[in-house]
């Protein structure tokens, strides 16, 4: 819990780790040595410990025995197996959301939709990496998509599934070998969702996903040793 005065050393930790991982400045393998992030955190060793053991628990780090921490492993394996159920659940909670959405979630689409479109995508000082900012944005976007859903459930499986396809998106920004209009497939999506179109919203999310999986396994760059 974070305390009136300002995050706790517990919370910098691990919204620290947390981007990092999810941001893929920590690569998938790496080993997080506790001391080197207590130290540059400038936090405790046992504060660090428990946000890793937090981070543990939601599968967004991995602990090993006698080794500590590290960050989980990627796999084609896993991106597949990650697409098709994300897939799947988005689709339940973007048509429960069309049905259910009421003007006060068209309002917080509509502002979340313009928030995004107004960012740019890339980092200005290395256009291989994405925004923060416009990561946030497109988070925040995805959500608001799905926020009309019924089911408690639903929601909250399918933002397990976003936050751990967050780093393979990430990972696929560099290997784009073709330009990619993820505006046009946000707007797209967006339009449909605002039409109440369900099986179009359904199939541009589809499309919409599957792009980044194709993008990583048909990515001549893409090689053992930079993603399993």
């Amino acid at each position: 819990m974070r305390s009136a005065s300002g995050p706790t050393q517990l919370d910098t930790a691990y919204d620290r780790l947390r981007s990092d991982i999810l941001s893929c400045r920590l690569r998938p393998g790496t080993r997080i040595h506790i001391n080197e992030v207590a130290e540059e955190l400038q936090v405790s060793v046992g504060a660090v410990r428990e946000a890793l053991s937090r981070l543990a628990a939601e599968d967004m780090a991995v602990a090993t025995a006698q080794k500590g921490y590290s960050v989980p492993e990627v796999s084609i394996e896993e991106l597949r197996d990650l697409t098709n159920t994300r897939i799947a659940i988005e689709e339940f909670c973007l048509r429960d959301s069309i049905a259910h959405g009421d003007i006060e979630w068209e309002t917080e689409l509509v502002a979340a939709y313009h928030r995004l479109q107004r960012l740019p995508e890339r980092e200005p000082s290395d256009p291989t990496r994405l925004s923060d900012a416009w990561s946030a944005a497109h988070q925040r976007f995805h959500a608001a998509l799905v926020a009309g859903c019924k089911s408690p459930w639903m929601l909250k499986i399918r933002g397990m599934l976003y936050v751990q396809t967050e780093r393979y998106r990430r990972l696929s920004v560099p290997l784009r070998t073709t330009e990619r209009d993820v505006a046009a497939e946000h707007k797209g999506i967006f339009d449909a969702v605002m039409a109440k179109d369900g099986d179009l919203t359904a199939e541009l999310m589809r499309r919409h996903l599957t792009l980044t999986t194709e993008i990583l396994v048909g990515s001549a760059e893409l090689s053992e040793t930079n993603i399993q």
